[in-house]
């Protein structure tokens, strides 16, 4: 048996997830995403490593940008294959890729207008990545697998969806590989959860793998469990609160805007803080949130629970969902305190560039990062300390108090990670450590290593290997 595996995405780096392997003249791509750290995007225009036309399948492990966002420019290149995952992140896909192009024709739109306001001349068109009809290509192609139930890929390639806990709907894939008489086992992690997050169900055990791409994120470090997430929020509403201004979020749309709203709205029930306006100030994040309710046998225990007494965590006094622009707009407008819970999650696009934009140089205001922020993004300079940063066009004094909740992470951590590998009946063949910053990546690898004598390699970008 020999089959090629090829690492064009997320290898010593975090986003732009994308692996080929290729068996007997059959080609699956096992995500297609987006890069989003800013040393890294130009790849994003870059011609796909593959001839999409080429290409059989596509398996998705979960419906976050840096896994699926580059499937629009992949259909709209010659892809005519089918796209597997399941059904919520086929819904959530679809979404999430709608809302990435219009933001996508947007920001071109208005690059053209400053750039024809400042009398500047480009070297090239501004064009989008892009567009929505792109986006709305894709549609067509989804596939839901349930998990546990086996899809058929080829005659020798059939793959399976595991719960990953990540996100609604995520999943790691195994990809058995029948060849010759042997048979081997392909794991991919895609993002792996954490145990007893709030809303979704916890990661399976991995019962197979004789290959095994691992993602290291949080691959050097250990998560603090110290922190008590709902009252350090309360800690940050109601110090924010006194202070007379406002608190805003940039959060991810899928999974981390939704367990805030399941936060503050415990909060409230419980009094800790005050009743108050929270905007959910995404179209995409309150269609997501829509997709939560119509899934819910994907919730945890507690979750199910408080559904069955009407306790709703989507639906608390004070929460409105923004549609608009004009909505939008109107929220610099208000007075008192509000919370505004707004995308991209790591301020790399959307409304949230807005929302700096107007409250980040006045100290009364509070930016609370709930998420991870890549190196080279606004988000991560601004978290790192920078004393001035560059949005839409023009430089902002960081005069805002700037908190970062931990714990917030839907990543497991090193010793998480190594805990969910262990459940392996058998050592596998090799492990590839992927989707994680270059050190942290590394360290990982080394960490694997010395805990467990496998055989590890931490792929380069564009490598290829051989599974015998």
């Amino acid at each position: 048996m020999q089959a090629r595996l090829r690492f064009l995405g997320a290898a010593r780096n975090v986003t732009g997830s994308r692996h080929l392997l290729e068996v007997d003249g059959t080609r699956i791509l096992v995500d297609c995403g987006l890069y989003q750290e800013r040393q890294f995007a130009s790849r994003n225009w870059d011609p796909f490593d593959v001839p999409p036309a080429s290409l059989d399948a596509v398996l998705l492990t979960h419906a976050h940008l840096d896994h699926c966002g580059l499937l629009p420019k992949l259909v709209k290149e010659g892809f005519q294959g089918k796209i597997y995952c399941t059904a919520a992140t086929a819904e959530i896909a679809h979404i999430i890729l709608l809302d990435a192009a219009k933001i996508q024709e947007e920001d071109a739109a208005y690059k053209r207008k400053r750039h024809k306001k400042e009398g500047r001349v480009s070297p090239r068109e501004i064009v989008p990545l892009y567009t929505v009809a792109d986006a709305q290509a894709c549609g067509p192609l989804f596939v839901p697998v349930p998990y546990g139930q086996s899809v058929s890929i080829s005659p020798h390639l059939h793959a399976t969806f595991s719960e990953a806990g990540h996100v609604l709907g995520s999943s790691f894939i195994n990809v058995t590989v029948q060849q010759d008489g042997q048979t081997r086992d392909v794991l991919f992690s895609g993002d792996i959860g954490r145990a007893h997050r709030p809303l979704i169900r916890d990661p399976e055990a991995v019962r197979d793998g004789d290959y095994i791409l691992v993602e290291s994120t949080y691959g050097d470090r250990l998560h603090d469990d110290r922190t008590d997430i709902k009252t350090r929020i309360a800690e940050v509403i109601n110090a924010t609160r006194a202070a007379g201004g406002h608190v805003i979020v940039p959060s991810f749309a899928l999974e981390r805007s939704q367990e805030l709203l399941y936060h503050i709205s415990e909060l409230i029930r419980e009094g800790t803080i005050p009743r108050l306006m929270v905007f959910l100030d995404s179209p995409m994040a309150s269609a997501i949130t829509r997709v939560f309710r119509r899934h819910t046998e994907l919730f945890d225990e507690a979750a199910r629970q408080r559904l069955q007494i009407k306790d709703c965590p989507f639906d608390f006094p004070g929460l409105k969902f923004t549609e608009t622009t004009t909505e939008s707009k109107a929220i610099n407008t208000m007075k008192g305190t509000a919370v505004i819970i707004a995308g991209s999650g790591m301020c790399t696009a959307g409304r949230i560039k807005h929302h700096l934009a107007n409250h980040i140089s006045h100290p009364q205001n509070t930016i609370m990062f709930v998420g991870y922020q890549a190196i080279g993004t606004l988000g991560r300079r601004i978290v790192d300390g920078d004393p001035e940063v560059r949005i839409l066009g023009a430089n902002y004094p960081v005069k805002a108090r700037v908190v970062q909740i931990p714990g917030f992470s839907a990543h497991a951590d090193r010793d998480e990670l190594l805990h969910w590998l262990s459940s392996l009946p058998k050592p596998p063949r090799r492990v590839f450590v992927v989707h994680g910053e270059a050190e942290r990546a590394q360290h990982f690898g080394r960490y694997l290593r010395d805990r467990t004598g496998w055989d590890i390699l931490v792929p380069d970008y564009g490598e290829e290997v051989i599974l015998n």
